[in-house]
């Protein structure tokens, strides 16, 4: 059986975790954690995560950028892998999440869907196929209406595939309002969209001379992302310290 801690536990993400643990005959909920506080029937829900004295096999964070220091710090001083979900960070934070690896499994990832994993491994593989051919790309993100952070996570991570490709030799722009001149072929374009109740929606278009060819992934439910949350925890479990991403996690599957 593995034990686990929701960091965020009351947020609509916390909560399609919880539904995916209860559906999970090997996993159960230890604890939550939530700075807005909540009740729940099957784990206790804690306003300060120090107040936690619950054991888990992991954690996993679905929070806010704001909160994530504090469990960082917490989960290192107890030995609990994470799993951290949350986006947005600074590139302060991203550092301490690497420095906090070397002492307990972190695994942290921009998106937890299979589908978005694979089609980073695509774009990739596109990007250095067409980039080189004046190709130009250009990814356009959706999301509901309460997302904090522009542009997503996800399509930060999708960039950064594209880039890899071509090592790291361009650079991203996400407004061309203040600007009037033509498209430098050395950028990636990325747009964000918010409304509604999109779950999630990116596309990756890579623009040439007569072509368009377009890669999309849209989530129709905040269920894949927990699944994939899930199935990390259980794959941080019992881990040596080091900095762990999604991949790792298909490849045992």
């Amino acid at each position: 059986m593995y034990n686990v801690i929701i960091h965020g536990a009351c947020g609509h993400m916390g909560r399609a975790v919880a539904e995916i643990c209860k559906a999970d005959p090997y996993v159960q909920v230890a604890a939550g954690i939530d700075a807005m506080g909540g009740e729940s029937a099957d784990f206790p829900i804690y306003t300060d995560i120090s107040a936690c004295t619950e054991m888990a096999d992991a954690i996993i964070d679905f929070s806010t950028a704001s909160a994530v220091d504090e469990l960082l710090a917490y989960g290192t001083e107890r030995g609990i892998p994470m799993v951290i979900c949350t986006t947005g960070l600074s590139e302060t934070q991203v550092q301490s999440i690497k420095e906090a690896s070397e002492q307990v499994a972190i695994l942290r990832s921009g998106n937890m869907s299979l589908g978005i994993n694979l089609l980073l491994k695509l774009v990739k593989e596109a990007s250095a196929a067409l980039v080189p051919n004046g190709y130009d790309p250009e990814i356009v993100e959706m999301h509901h209406n309460r997302k904090l952070d522009a542009p997503s996570g996800t399509a930060l991570m999708l960039a950064d595939s594209i880039n890899e490709a071509q090592n790291n030799s361009l650079h991203y722009v996400t407004d061309r309002s203040t600007r009037r001149e033509k498209r430098d072929p050395k950028e990636i374009g990325i747009s964000a969209l918010r409304g509604g109740t999109v779950v999630g929606e990116h596309r990756v278009l890579f623009a040439g001379q007569d072509e368009v060819i377009e890669i999309k992934h849209t989530a129709y439910s905040r269920a894949i992302f927990a699944k994939g949350a899930v199935s990390a925890a259980k794959f941080l479990a019992g881990r040596a310290p080091g900095l762990y991403d999604m991949s790792a996690v298909i490849d045992e599957m």
